[in-house]
């Protein structure tokens, strides 16, 4: 093989290389196709996370208004927009504080343009706590409420 054509031959691995390595860079700094950031923590207090559950905090004022919406909903009982929103919801990421089964519900956060319900969700339990969610379940917060 002449040299030339190998010094193009070394080239063109280099390019596809290169192209393969800003491909899996892109992957996982986008943080494997999550929809939304996750939420600032909670900027009330000194403390990042909830003492109980090790979550981090985010102020109900810091999320989506949409997220508000539905929590007044939750206070009231509904109605809802959604069949599965109050359905159980099973915590099998274990993200969530382990309790037995029932004692979560979810709501859907509608996300504006979405054809879909999407990835936002309210994940509520018995006690009263509310835990946001804008990854579909990869990741929790507990929501702070005012007063």
């Amino acid at each position: 093989m002449p040299a030339r054509s190998a010094g193009r031959q070394r080239y063109q691995w280099g390019l596809l290389l290169l192209v393969a390595g800003l491909l899996v860079a892109w992957v996982l700094l986008d943080g494997g196709g999550r929809t939304e950031p996750a939420p600032t923590a909670d900027r009330t207090s000194s403390a990042s996370a909830d003492p109980a559950s090790g979550l981090p905090t985010v102020r109900l004022a810091d999320l989506p208004p949409e997220a508000s919406q539905v929590v007044d909903l939750i206070d009231r009982g509904g109605p809802f927009d959604e069949d599965e929103d109050g359905s159980t919801f099973r915590n099998d990421e274990e993200i969530l504080p382990d309790r037995p089964r029932g004692y979560y519900r979810e709501y859907t956060v509608p996300t504006p343009g979405s054809d879909d319900r999407g990835a936002r969700r309210i994940v509520g339990g018995d006690a009263g706590e509310l835990y946001w969610t804008g990854d579909h379940y990869r990741s929790f917060s507990l929501i702070v409420r005012p007063g």
